[in-house]
């Protein structure tokens, strides 16, 4: 059966779990825009910048009450240059959850919580080509409660309103 919510502003009904993330890094959009294309590699999953800084793509997963698929953001996360280096050697194997994880500060900026950035985090690699997943210490920051104890249809609902027609 397909995931259905009716979102809080427009009152209709979206099917499908949504999903919201980051095309790149926030400390990508901080180097200025004349300087991008000489000081940053921006890939679809991963970002280096100035030769020393290195990100990666992944997910925080927010388990839906009552629901098997998770809610998902789609987050950035500055690792190493060592684990960077785990990461790109084995980024294209369908096996590859055995390998890290890796500690990180997250760099994606989710505006619905209060600040999101630098929040310290574990990213796990997952088999298949499949984004790796994003663990948040479990601190009481209220994105790290949800992914500990997951959120509502009615919080997917209000997420969406917010991101979509900029509720807050």
């Amino acid at each position: 059966m397909t995931f259905r919510f009716k979102c809080a502003t427009c009152k209709e009904v979206h099917s499908g779990m949504p999903t919201f993330g980051s095309e790149a890094p926030l400390s990508y959009y901080e180097v200025p825009e004349r300087e991008r294309e000489a000081r940053c590699d921006l890939g679809s999953d991963d970002c280096v910048i100035d030769g020393k800084f290195f990100f990666v793509r992944g997910c925080i997963d927010i388990p839906v009450h009552g629901q098997t698929e998770p809610f998902s953001w789609g987050g950035w996360v500055s690792i190493s240059q060592e684990s960077y280096m785990k990461w790109l050697k084995c980024f294209h194997k369908k096996q590859r959850s055995h390998i890290g994880p890796f500690f990180g500060w997250l760099n994606t900026w989710l505006s619905p919580y209060p600040e999101t950035i630098n929040l310290k985090t574990m990213v796990h690699l997952r088999n298949n080509v499949i984004r790796p997943y994003i663990e948040l210490e479990p601190t009481d920051h209220p994105l790290a409660v949800e992914q500990r104890d997951g959120i509502s249809v009615e919080r997917v609902a209000e997420i969406y309103a917010h991101m979509v027609h900029g509720d807050t």
